[in-house]
């Protein structure tokens, strides 16, 4: 069978798993599906529900942060309220000096729509983005 026919789910690293709890829990509100062990840390990984499934598993391990490029990206119908609740939790949006931001941290998308970034205690970026 083609893998397009199954679940994907996106793994994270993360360098601490409870500081990690904290940002994906209380400040996103992900709901935890499942926690476990990573490797042979007890208790080091979680799933956490988006879209209604299994979305996200974050895990601790020494490779978390090693990459700049957006990991996963949430599509949004309402990008400035999403962006506002975030940012009411405590969630910081990027700023990257190629692009123009308004002051929410909301830019243009290449081809249309918009997008905003914002990264997790390790760096690893994340992406919000709308049509309109």
């Amino acid at each position: 069978m083609p893998l397009s026919t199954y679940h994907l789910r996106t793994s994270i690293a993360v360098s601490d798993i409870q500081e990690a709890v904290a940002f994906y829990e209380g400040k996103l509100g992900l709901p935890l599906l499942q926690s476990g062990p990573s490797a042979r840390i007890v208790d080091g990984s979680r799933i956490y529900a988006s879209g209604g499934g299994p979305a996200l598993n974050v895990y601790q391990s020494v490779t978390a942060g090693k990459t700049s490029a957006t990991l996963a990206t949430w599509y949004v119908d309402d990008l400035d309220q999403i962006v506002d609740e975030l940012t009411s939790s405590g969630v910081e949006f990027a700023r990257y000096d190629q692009f123009e931001h308004d002051a929410k941290g909301i830019t243009a998308r290449a081809g249309g729509g918009r997008i905003a970034w914002f990264q997790d205690p390790d760096g690893n970026t994340f992406a919000l983005e709308a049509d309109v």
